[in-house]
C-alpha cells in the first residue's frame, strides 16, 4: 500500500496592509497643522523680541515628552533582554536626525518670524513657509537618498518619471513664492509715540 503524501494547500496570500499610509496621512495632518500652531504660539507670546525663543522653548518640552518620555515608558514596559542593547553608531546617527529635526523647527520660527517683521499676513506667512518646505523636504530626501544607496546602473536607472516629479516639485515651490495671496496686511511694529509735556 502506496502512503498518498497530500500536498499542502497553498497558504493564502496576506492581504496588502495599508497601515503605512494610514499613519503617512496622519503625519501630513501633524506637520501640517505644525507651522499654523507654531507661528500663532509665536504670536500669543506677544513679544516680538523673544517671542520665537519663548514659542520653542514649548516646542522642546512637547519633544521631550513625545520624543523621550513615551520611548522610555515603551522600553519598560517591553521589558525584553536586548530592549536597551543601543549600538553606538545607531545612536549617534538618531542623535544627528533629532538635531536636524530640532534645527528646522527653529528654522522654521525664525521664517516666519522674518515675513511677519515684513509685514505679511500671518496666514499668508504660514501658507508660504510650510508650502516651501513641504516642497523642498522631499527634493532633498530624494536627492540624498540616490547618493547614500545609488540604484544599479547609475543615474541612467532613474526612470525620467522620477526625476519629472522633483522638477515638478521644485516648480510648484516657485509659484507659491511667486503667486502668494496678498492677505491682510500684517500689524506692523508700532512707534513709540512722543509724549506732550505735562502741564503744571
Amino acid at each position: 500500500m502506496i502512503d498518498q503524501v497530500n500536498d499542502p494547500l497553498p497558504s493564502p496570500q496576506k492581504k496588502k496592509s495599508m497601515n503605512w499610509l494610514i499613519f503617512a496621512l496622519m503625519t501630513v495632518a501633524c506637520w501640517g497643522l505644525y507651522g499654523i500652531f507654531l507661528h500663532a504660539g509665536q504670536v500669543e507670546m506677544q513679544d516680538k523680541e523673544l517671542g520665537r525663543y519663548k514659542a520653542f522653548l514649548f516646542v522642546g518640552i512637547a519633544y521631550f515628552i513625545t520624543a523621550v518620555v513615551a520611548p522610555l515608558v515603551v522600553l519598560l514596559v517591553k521589558g525584553t533582554e536586548g530592549a536597551w542593547s543601543m549600538p553606538s553608531k545607531g545612536m549617534w546617527l538618531s542623535l544627528f536626525a533629532g538635531i536636524l529635526g530640532a534645527a528646522g523647527a527653529f528654522c522654521v520660527l525664525l521664517a516666519m518670524a522674518s515675513g511677519a517683521k515684513g509685514g505679511m499676513s500671518p496666514a499668508v506667512v504660514a501658507i508660504s513657509v510650510m508650502s516651501i518646505i513641504f516642497c523642498g523636504a522631499p527634493l532633498v530626501n530624494a536627492i540624498v537618498s540616490i547618493w547614500m544607496d545609488r540604484p544599479e546602473g547609475g543615474l541612467a536607472a532613474i526612470p525620467w518619471q522620477f526625476l519629472c516629479g522633483i522638477l515638478i516639485a521644485a516648480l510648484g515651490g516657485f509659484m507659491v513664492v511667486k503667486f502668494k495671496p496678498a492677505g491682510s496686511p500684517g500689524s506692523p511694529p508700532r512707534k513709540p509715540g512722543i509724549e506732550a509735556p505735562a502741564k503744571e
